[in-house]
């Protein structure tokens, strides 16, 4: 009798059996939101037309505000010919589960928010009002801040790709401001045979430092690079291939090569709060007259003691005859290299929002997306933020973690 049995469980386990398939999970479609920045010379927009023609055609919904585009030059045409709705008020936009821009929401964009929205934006705190948290937070939206994204390796990809404009884009104005045209000593920034190469100090290591560098370089420029790492100088003096001049940052060392520079470009970044100011006025006094500073780190208070925030529309003034730059936006010049750059990051998040079944399945699934939230369905998530603004806040992993 046992054998028979287990002649016939045998027999039974080579029958056909039905195949176990994952239960897939449940794809959304999402509405989203671009309204038009309101933000002070802010020219650039989250996502590009060719981008939203692509979401559109998964099934998404998005409606742009008229005019959205204009700072980046598309057409409201553009976005209606992609798939988009055109509205012609804030309030229309506002209506969509997730809004999607650059600039930090103004007070009054955060009253147009509906409970339990999705916001996707930039977070400068250095530009944010006390209560700008807590109007998000009784609003029960969930915050995520771009520029605090992360990918697979471990990396910013806005901040990275912001700093690779930042750093092409000041060697072209560093260019423009040598030349006569804008009142210049009329240097042509690189050289040419049997002249002496434009010379440019570089004070910082990161990602606007090698692009700048890159950039200076192709024109024919001597580059010469400060930074207070020396992991930093020897992992930039790798990424670019090449011997370049590099040193510690030491005051005499970095004052007797800024006597000789054309140009001086400030890249420093700070990790938390105020970037150090390296270069005293005493320094740039004397530079040579007509030589040009770019302080890409004015957004963070600058590492010149001679700069002063400026902007698109007067972008630059003279102190001891130096040429100063110091506006704080720099990829706004661009905006729509800077779109693009933009709308390639966030087009695959939303996507994979899309594709997870709603913003909270993705942020389970997608650590690096999960690091960009500071307010979770009203609740406070980042530690600065709770500790700047005397706010009670919880980590986010162990609130995903019960919910």
């Amino acid at each position: 009798m046992k054998e028979s049995f287990t002649s016939a469980k045998f027999q039974g386990n080579l029958m056909p059996q039905e195949e176990m398939l994952e239960v897939a999970r449940k794809k959304g479609n999402l509405f989203i939101g671009l309204p038009k920045e309101t933000s002070f010379q802010e020219n650039r927009i989250s996502l590009v037309p060719d981008a939203v023609a692509m979401l559109v055609s998964n099934g998404h919904q998005i409606v742009v505000e008229t005019g959205a585009g204009q700072g980046s030059n598309f057409d409201d045409k553009d976005y209606s010919e992609a798939g988009a709705q055109i509205a012609y008020s804030p309030e229309e936009v506002y209506k969509a589960d997730i809004i999607l821009k650059v600039a930090p929401p103004s007070a009054e964009e955060i009253q147009l928010m509906q409970r339990k929205q999705t916001l996707i934006s930039a977070l400068q705190l250095s530009v944010q009002k006390t209560n700008f948290v807590s109007e998000l937070m009784d609003k029960k939206v969930t915050a995520i801040a771009f520029n605090h994204i992360k990918d697979e390796d471990g990396i910013f990809p806005v901040i990275r790709a912001m700093s690779e404009i930042a750093g092409n884009t000041a060697i072209l104005i560093a260019a423009e401001y040598l030349s006569n045209i804008n009142q210049g000593q009329g240097a042509m920034f690189g050289g040419v045979t049997g002249v002496p190469p434009t010379e440019v100090v570089i004070i910082g290591a990161g990602t606007v430092a090698e692009f700048a560098t890159r950039a200076a370089l192709g024109l024919g420029a001597m580059v010469k690079i400060f930074d207070d790492s020396p992991y930093r100088l020897r992992r930039l003096q790798s990424d670019l291939g090449m011997r370049v001049f590099t040193s510690v940052l030491q005051p005499k060392i970095l004052a007797k090569h800024l006597k000789t520079a054309d140009v001086a470009i400030g890249a420093i970044r700070a990790t938390d709060g105020r970037t150090p100011c390296v270069v005293s006025e005493e320094m740039v006094s004397e530079m040579k007259y007509g030589s040009v500073i770019i302080d890409i780190s004015i957004d963070q208070g600058g590492c010149f003691e001679t700069s002063v925030v400026t902007n698109h529309t007067r972008p630059v003034f003279r102190k001891y005859g130096v040429i100063h730059y110091c506006v704080p936006n720099i990829a706004s010049r661009v905006s729509r290299t800077a779109s693009y750059a933009l709308s390639n990051i966030f087009a695959p998040i939303i996507l994979n929002i899309g594709e997870e079944g709603g913003i909270e399945n993705m942020l389970r699934h997608q650590k690096g997306v999960r690091h960009g939230v500071y307010i979770y369905n009203g609740i406070l998530t980042d530690k600065f933020l709770g500790e700047s603004y005397n706010i009670p806040y919880k980590d986010i992993d162990l609130l995903m973690s019960v919910m």
